[in-house]
């Protein structure tokens, strides 16, 4: 991989990579971390229109609802945080316009990630710095910041332990971390099983003459195969609960607590934005953009208020989890 250089001429974080080889995408196949850079380095570019990631007061509420479902309040706003894995920087830049956090610092193992979410964080005049990070060797010093966030990146990561030592490492003495966006091991079941349907469903059902100007061009839909295919390789774990509330505190984190969301929201949104990557873009009116996302508010507060109360959580799609680092001991 190259590496940009600054402009002394001495080496700075690896440049992206948005064009992998034949021969790199194979080698991903049995390497994830490789499989992790290609993948997002490719996916950097579109990821926010992807996800329909924005900075807006959509986005801002929906990641200051979700902190807080976890953390709470308290300790608001935050001095210093660090995103992990940080993508394009929904999760950090939408905290700090929010009012969570007053300075962030984003890290990813993709370059092409991390120069997404600085463009994002200068376009929206926030104080963010960012470096290419490895999340089980996190270039940081000890004890260098109030919070570390991450959204829908433990999953990824080969040694979630590891890297969850190295979090509470960088962390200051009663530092909080906040992980959101995991997916459990039967949200994550019923998740694939929907999209795989409603995939073969739609390109199917497109072939049909009177529905062809609906299909994709064959070459998209081979290449949203493909990345389908790179997408099954950097998704590494599903999590019970439990299982990562015992991970969080062998690691070391005190006060730990695991909260889940999203059943019927993940039921409807799953087939919804599976069906969306099938059709071409035109296609999907203002109006629908519109259906899609009011009928996602309208099923997660059914989840928030009534169902989050009678089903097992281990049922929801999504598992977040905090905790905090051991405060310093008194000197006596």
């Amino acid at each position: 991989m190259s590496h940009s250089t600054t402009p002394s001429g001495t080496p700075s974080d690896p440049a992206p990579n948005p064009h992998a080889s034949a021969e790199e995408v194979q080698a991903a196949y049995g390497d994830p971390k490789l499989a992790n850079v290609l993948y997002h380095d490719w996916e950097a570019g579109t990821y926010d229109e992807k996800w329909s990631i924005s900075y807006d007061e959509r986005c801002i509420s929906y990641a200051t609802d979700v902190f807080e479902a976890v953390a709470g309040r308290e300790g608001q706003p935050y001095p210093t945080a660090m995103e992990l894995g940080s993508g394009t920087g929904f999760f950090l830049l939408n905290l700090m316009q929010g009012g969570v956090i007053k300075k962030g610092s984003v890290t990813d193992l993709s370059p092409g990630m991390v120069e997404v979410a600085l463009r994002n964080a200068e376009r929206l005049g926030l104080d963010v710095d960012g470096r290419v990070a490895d999340a089980e060797r996190i270039p940081y010093d000890d004890n260098s910041f109030d919070l570390v966030v991450g959204h829908a990146v433990l999953h990824h990561i080969p040694d979630v332990e590891a890297a969850l030592r190295e979090v509470l490492r960088v962390l200051k003495p009663g530092g909080r971390f906040v992980f959101a966006g995991e997916p459990t091991k039967i949200g994550d079941f019923y998740a694939r099983k929907l999209g795989q349907l409603t995939w073969w469903l739609t390109t199917n059902l497109m072939k049909l003459p009177m529905l062809n100007d609906w299909r994709r061009p064959q070459a998209e839909l081979d290449e949203s195969s493909r990345a389908a295919a790179l997408e099954a390789v950097v998704d590494l774990h599903t999590f019970d609960p439990s299982e990562l509330e015992r991970m969080s505190s062998s690691a070391g984190a005190v006060d730990v607590k695991a909260v889940t969301d999203e059943f019927s929201a993940a039921l409807a949104g799953w087939p919804i934005r599976t069906f969306e990557a099938a059709v071409p873009d035109e296609k999907l009116t203002l109006r629908w953009r519109l259906f899609a996302y009011k009928l996602w508010l309208r099923l997660s507060a059914v989840d928030k208020k009534l169902l989050s109360k009678v089903l097992p959580r281990e049922l929801f799609y999504n598992v977040m989890v905090t905790g905090t680092k051991p405060p310093a001991p008194v000197e006596l």
